[in-house]
């Protein structure tokens, strides 16, 4: 008898399988890092052969580790980084180009002139989204406008769009041999094509872009028994399995935390930081800068919106003290470091390398290190990377309490940057309530994986999915309101020094 659901993360810097059992519990994983594709300043990509061969290769190591095989597994769910766009050929199965990364801002351009003659308003309106450069409509429209043949393939129905999920169920599920060209409510969402209230494209949306119709994947419920196909029996996993989840990474870590309650919130923090706050089946539109987007939709069930802060660049920017400036040799090495100091030394950084996302949405500003004095060091510079990861944190939680009416009371935490303790300290002490990071920190695929099995009858319910939700570790606020309000403060200083950096036409 299956006795464990899967689980794909393809993520922006790696992509995984994990296994999990009935209690929740990470029973096997495999892990694969892609190249980081930087052509110019501004511009991110992935290669989407390299992406599907590394996961493929961790379907078959992690059942391979484990001693498992597809047998086992009673379901499978996917989730991924979203907004990255990737356009192939559905005949030969190529893409057309690199798949453009969510984090690229080529596009600013056609952001720009979206707002300046008002489509931007019907788009908020219609797709619960400000224009920006994050989301996939732009990526798909500067794909057919600058690589060749791509506009005549799209229109004859060769040339296909999907995000990464869209595209790994299409290689599993059989690529140009009949592979299910699908996706979900929440990624449909963040390409500013669907409408919140209809769940489907929208005509007068995909004409803002220029982009045909029949590009577009099919949109379905993020858990589905049958929405999704199954894998190959010729494929990875050596068998067929069901494939009856599909989730955005932000909304999968909403279902792994366990936050299916409006006004339920959480925050991951991976490459960049993403809170969501549950809204129920309500639409909240949001006044402050947040995004109004899909949470989740379980098959039979009514949608349920979500409330969306998302910030760029926190994880990454540690990344950039190892990679770039070279001053920690691993991502822990940033906790050491800080430690090294009581406070900031009065140095602020702003890590705006890809514009500034929520609430302020200024593709005109860069990053800046504000407040230095010939007294710092590269430990102050490093605690400055850890507040500026807070701090971006403290503007999202700010604004979602003023769009929503819902006062913080705790905030779940997960992802890779939970395992620095310094750093979720600062965050309890900057949001002045506390940060709760649960035992299961792989809440992306986890969800994914709740998702799926929910489907499938695995998990009868969400309330079956909260009792293997622990705690593990709890920081509680230590700063005095008037710490936390002169440190905002300078903060909010700090981000005024990065707006009108760079011109944008």
């Amino acid at each position: 008898m299956a006795e464990f659901v899967g689980a794909v993360d393809q993520g922006t810097t790696s992509s995984r399988f994990m296994i999990f059992d009935h209690g929740g519990n990470e029973v096997g994983r495999h892990q694969l890092e892609h190249e980081q594709i930087l052509p110019q300043a501004g511009w991110v990509e992935h290669d989407p052969i390299e992406i599907i061969e590394r996961t493929n290769t961790c379907l078959q190591q992690a059942l391979t580790k484990t001693g498992l095989s597809a047998s086992d597994l009673v379901a499978l769910g996917i989730t991924n980084q979203r907004e990255t766009t990737v356009v192939w050929n559905r005949r030969t199965g190529r893409p057309y180009y690199n798949a453009i990364v969510w984090q690229d801002t080529r596009t600013d351009r056609i952001a720009t002139a979206l707002d300046r003659d008002g489509r931007g308003d019907v788009i908020r309106r219609k797709a619960g989204l400000p224009p920006a450069t994050y989301f996939s409509g732009g990526k798909i429209q500067w794909i057919l406008e600058n690589v060749d043949g791509v506009r005549e393939a799209a229109e004859n129905g060769d040339a296909v769009f999907g995000n990464t999920d869209t595209w790994v169920i299409w290689n599993l599920t059989g690529g140009t041999q009949g592979g299910l060209h699908v996706t979900d409510v929440t990624n449909a969402s963040r390409t500013m094509l669907m409408d919140l209230e209809t769940l489907d494209w929208d005509d007068e949306l995909l004409g803002f872009f220029g982009i045909p119709r029949q590009m577009l994947p099919e949109i379905k419920p993020s858990s589905s028994a049958t929405a999704f196909g199954k894998t190959l029996a010729s494929g990875p996993l050596g068998g067929e399995v069901a494939i009856t989840g599909d989730l955005g990474d932000q909304q999968a870590a909403t279902v792994g935390q366990v936050c299916f309650a409006p006004g339920e919130a959480k925050n991951t923090y991976g490459t960049g930081n993403f809170m969501l706050l549950n809204t129920g089946t309500e639409l909240v539109r949001s006044e402050s800068g947040l995004l109004t987007t899909m949470c989740y939709q379980f098959e039979g069930e009514r949608p349920v919106y979500a409330l969306e802060g998302s910030i760029a660049v926190t994880g990454s920017a540690v990344q950039w003290l190892r990679d770039q400036l070279g001053i920690i040799s691993g991502a822990s090495q940033s906790e050491s470091l800080a430690r090294q100091v009581d406070d900031n030394g009065g140095v602020y950084f702003v890590p705006a390398f890809s514009g500034l996302f929520a609430p302020y949405w200024r593709s005109d500003a860069r990053g800046a290190i504000v407040g230095l004095s010939r007294f710092n060091t590269n430990a102050h510079l490093a605690r400055a990377t850890l507040e500026a990861i807070c701090y971006q944190s403290r503007d999202v939680s700010d604004a979602m309490t003023k769009d929503s009416g819902v006062t913080l009371e705790v905030l779940k935490v997960d992802g890779g940057v939970t395992q620095n303790e310094l750093c979720m300290q600062i965050q309890a002490d900057v949001l002045g309530v506390p940060v709760s990071r649960p035992v299961v920190a792989e809440t992306t695929a986890l969800g994914a994986a709740y998702a799926a099995g929910l489907a499938v009858g695995f998990w009868k319910n969400t309330d079956e999915l909260r009792e293997n939700w622990n705690e593990a570790r709890r920081w509680e606020p230590t700063w005095s309101d008037a710490q936390r309000d002169e440190g905002y403060g300078r903060w909010r200083k700090a981000v005024e020094r990065t707006l009108d950096w760079v011109d944008v036409e």
